[in-house]
């Protein structure tokens, strides 16, 4: 689609997993099998079958096992990795992988997620919007496993809410994509702190970001037993 060809991808695939570490035991969490393949694979081929330009895989724990699937294989699109010598959290992979990064803005993904929505419609607004960020958001039914985002009138994040397992209801959350801009990323590599969300985007000031609301259709976390073995019904190919 129209941009999305200049547009680098940073995926950010270096966590623990520790929901889902009885499930999947020492695999790395982006190489869970869905399907009969990698979910690292799937992702790949969706951000290809978009038009992408280029990924950035930001590593962690598990970067070896990752990086011999990868050697094994033909990744469907450029793809470069960068490896922590430590664990920085999210904020410092995005740090690391956005220094090897160059368009204007660069898309951050969840490696836990798969999102399938308007990613031309989502660029479009960011850009529109002229600010530091714009999230690409989902309305759920129960915002409790993921905490909620409050905007004001006029799309802009006003309030990161913490995750409460109380607080069932429907809201807005971030969906696992972030479009930053130059002056954003300039912003986080002056920001301190390990957590993107917690350090560096709930401490902008309100209205820095957009909650960009574009047609989702698909939409699933794999970070959980229970959500891991339901993303066999959506991710393509047949159910294991």
């Amino acid at each position: 689609m129209a941009d999305l060809d200049a547009l680098d991808t940073v995926i950010l695939a270096g966590g623990l997993g520790t929901r889902i570490r009885g499930v999947l035991g020492d695999l790395p969490k982006v190489l869970a099998p869905i399907n009969h393949r990698p979910f690292l694979d799937h992702l790949l081929d969706h951000l290809a079958s978009l038009g992408i330009g280029r990924a950035i895989l930001a590593l962690g724990v598990g970067a070896d096992r990752v990086l011999a699937h990868l050697a094994a294989t033909s990744p469907p699109l450029p793809l470069i990795s960068v490896v922590e010598s430590a664990p920085l959290g999210t904020a410092g992979a995005v740090r690391l992988a956005a220094a090897l990064s160059m368009s204007d803005p660069v898309l951050v993904l969840n490696g836990d997620t798969w999102l399938e929505a308007d990613y031309a419609a989502f660029l479009a607004a960011h850009r529109a919007g002229g600010r530091l960020g714009s999230l690409l958001c989902v309305e759920v039914d129960d915002v409790s496993r993921y905490g909620r985002i409050d905007t004001d009138a006029s799309g802009g994040v006003i309030r990161f809410v913490e995750k409460d397992p109380a607080a069932h209801g429907p809201g807005l959350i971030n969906g696992g994509a972030l479009l930053l801009s130059r002056a954003g990323l300039a912003a986080l590599a002056a920001a301190t702190g390990p957590s993107l969300e917690r350090d560096f985007l709930a401490t902008l000031p309100p209205g820095s970001l957009l909650a960009a609301r574009v047609p989702v259709a698909r939409f699933i976390d794999i970070g959980t037993p229970d959500s891991l073995a339901r993303a066999g019904t959506l991710l393509p190919g047949e159910p294991e």
